[in-house]
């Protein structure tokens, strides 16, 4: 394992279990307004705190001590590596062929509209 792709992969992983706390917080914020007994439960500041910090803090270190997914966060970070990206110069040109082609097309797609209105229009009359 290269020692870049673990930095790589332990801020991912971290930054994952941070987001799942702070979900965790936030549901638990949300069912103490649906819920009596939860609301009961985070007037504690050790459930309303601390149970989002334990979920959180627990799972990164099973994400980091788990052989299995430290070695598929490793081979993620290796194959994104591999990507890639074109140059300025061919998303540019890209780009441009791309609108070029959606006002060929809205022109073709209006031709029609505009055709058909005045056939139906022509019918009702």
């Amino acid at each position: 394992m290269e020692n870049s792709n673990s930095k790589i992969v332990f801020v991912s992983f971290a930054a994952f279990s941070a987001l799942v706390a702070l979900t965790v917080s936030l549901l638990l914020k949300a069912f103490a307004g649906a819920f009596g007994i939860v609301a009961r439960a985070t007037d504690s500041d050790v459930v309303r705190h601390g149970l989002p910090l334990v979920v959180g803090f627990g799972l990164c270190g099973f994400l980091l001590l788990n052989p299995k997914i430290r070695t598929w966060g490793d081979e993620v970070v290796a194959e994104i590596k591999k990507i890639v990206f074109p140059s300025s110069k061919d998303v540019k040109a890209m780009t441009i062929a791309v609108l070029i082609m959606v006002f060929i097309s809205s022109l073709i797609v209006s031709g029609f509209d505009f055709l058909s209105g005045y056939i139906i229009n022509q019918m009702l009359k």
